[in-house]
């Protein structure tokens, strides 16, 4: 079958993400919520594409199933429930924990239970799942941004579903006979290079669209478990239930070396770099003050007519932006946490931007929602632009400034 959407070869899967989220738009095959950039979207017939899962043996025979918490898969959680099977959501951003399990009040009748599918239902019919829970999940249904007929899966960006199953694998809840599936609008089934293919990307055995149902037999292993090499300190420091997942394993003789993050790389870099050779003939009087090496802009906004400054109050600062990402994309994915500043300062050359927000308050619900910001399964470091308190609006008082 034709694809709606022709993807050039040498295309990023930033690019990829862009055209499908656009194509949907363009095309008004997005519902609720909208615009669907920066997330697992949501579309025309879902529900229905859904629904066809119910046919197959795989479904059928399962007794746990672990569906996501994305809006287009509430048919899904729906059909488990009303199958009777046990249903696992994951946790938002897995902050509190891997799993939800989903439990209906006694005597669920249909509305109970369609309430349940719904994210107000995870919430308040749900226990979490700890690490040393017995969990066997026969069948594992996925949120894609695009996702090609050879079962090459590429999401919203933040890694969370390959991380989910690489811990579903290290603590034996998943095995190779695991089933894996994911649904989504025929539009969005598109040809996806095999280059673009990591070891921890998730692969799909099965697609459903509301037009047809595609069996990928893929040819590339799931991931094996989690590979702390490339998760850093700052990741486990979010997400606490990975750092309980890595002592387990650091129990049980893995090598669970984590890699060096942006912030402790840069501070490496600097540590060792050679000093130069002072010059006899040099001039003391003439030394300029050192700069300042910390989180501070040059300047705030972007382009030549930008004014130098000090950093303003209520600035944060955001490292270890993925190479290629976009101002756009950064822009989306705060739009997304409702965490949109009034002035953005890119520096996407050296991996980092600041954000200038209105006020303390601004600020601190912003450092809040963003903590943990995966892009690219790349964990950004979030902080308030150090030296900022020394700064003062003119005529502020010492008071004032921190008002």
């Amino acid at each position: 079958m034709e694809t709606a959407i022709i993807i050039p070869k040498e295309a990023t899967k930033w690019e990829i993400r862009q055209k499908v989220w656009d194509y949907l738009e363009e095309k008004d095959l997005a519902k609720f919520p909208r615009p669907v950039h920066h997330r697992i979207p949501n579309f025309k017939g879902a529900p229905g594409a859904c629904g066809m899962i119910k046919g197959f043996e795989f479904f059928t025979e399962s007794r746990e199933v672990k569906v996501d918490p994305d809006k287009p898969l509430e048919g899904a959680r729906l059909a488990a429930l009303q199958a009777g099977k046990t249903l696992l959501v994951p946790t938002p951003r897995l902050r509190t924990g891997l799993f939800n399990k989903i439990i209906p009040p006694p005597g669920a009748t249909k509305e109970d239970l369609r309430v349940c599918s719904m994210s107000q239902g995870v919430k308040e019919f749900s226990v979490p799942v700890g690490l040393d829970a017995s969990v066997h999940v026969d069948l594992v249904v996925v949120g894609s941004v695009a996702v090609s007929e050879k079962g090459y899966r590429i999401g919203k960006g933040e890694g969370y579903s390959d991380m989910e199953y690489a811990m579903m694998v290290s603590m034996g809840a998943v095995n190779e006979s695991t089933v894996v599936v994911t649904v989504v609008h025929d539009c969005q089934v598109v040809d996806i290079p095999e280059g673009l293919m990591e070891s921890h990307d998730l692969t799909v055995d099965y697609i459903f669209t509301p037009s047809r149902i595609i069996r990928t037999e893929c040819k590339i292993p799931k991931p094996k478990g989690i590979m702390w090499s490339k998760l850093d300190a700052e990741m486990l420091g979010k997400i606490p239930i990975l750092k309980k997942l890595r002592d387990l394993e650091q129990k049980g003789g893995k090598d669970v070396t984590l890699k060096m993050s942006q912030t402790a790389i840069v501070k490496t870099e600097q540590r060792h770099k050679p000093k130069p050779s002072p010059d006899p003939k040099h001039d003391l009087r003439h030394d300029l003050p050192t700069p300042r090496r910390d989180h501070t802009p040059a300047f705030i906004g972007s382009g030549k007519e930008a004014e130098r400054s000090p950093a303003p109050v209520n600035t944060l600062y955001v490292g270890g932006l993925p190479a290629g990402l976009r101002v756009s994309e950064l822009k989306g994915f705060l739009k997304d946490r409702d965490a949109v500043p009034v002035r953005l300062t890119w520096q996407g050359a050296e991996h980092r931007a600041f954000l200038q927000y209105s006020d303390e308050r601004a600020s601190d619900q912003a450092l809040d929602a963003l903590q943990g910001l995966c892009i690219n399964g790349q964990t950004l470091h979030i902080e308030r632009a150090k030296g900022q308190n020394s700064f003062r609006k003119p005529g502020a008082t010492k008071r004032q400034s921190k008002s």
